[in-house]
């Protein structure tokens, strides 16, 4: 077993990309996409050179990345907007449907996006069911809206 790891580093190389860029996918900082860069530029490499060697160029190559490729990245995908919303703050302004309806000074359900939210209505009063209704505050997880026009 050892024997056929040691024959075809290039295999272990593409997995630690592989799971680099499944790992990025979760975060979106651009980060762990610089290791995956390091790993398949190894994995081409591997059959050619020793493994002191791959360890150098995956080293090298992700340092390199991290200081060239995620800069342009960030740049380009996330504009570098310091106001930039994500997860849960990214709800506000979105329109969505009383799915429950909204008791009067009390809760109700809203579905944006296929997520269901409890939510209270700004004004206090009851929202019906199926009505349509735009976000304009959250606290932890209850939203409150108000009724689109």
């Amino acid at each position: 077993m050892i024997q056929y790891i040691a024959e075809n580093l290039w295999q272990l190389w593409a997995v630690v990309a592989v799971i680099c860029l499944i790992l990025e996918m979760t975060s979106g900082d651009f980060f762990l996409m610089c290791f995956a860069i390091g790993g398949a530029v190894t994995a081409l490499l591997s059959p050619f050179v020793g493994f002191y060697v791959q360890l150098a160029v995956f080293a090298v190559v992700s340092v390199v990345c991290l200081f060239t490729v995620r800069p342009v990245a960030l740049r380009w995908f996330h504009k570098n907007d310091p106001d930039r919303v994500s997860n849960a703050d990214a709800l506000i302004g979105r329109e969505g449907r009383v799915r429950e309806t909204i008791e009067a000074d009390g809760f109700g359900r809203v579905a944006i996006d296929g997520d269901v939210w409890k939510a209270k209505s700004q004004t206090g009063e009851a929202i019906s069911a199926g009505t349509a209704v735009k976000v304009v505050n959250r606290e932890s997880t209850i939203i409150t809206v108000v009724v689109s026009k």
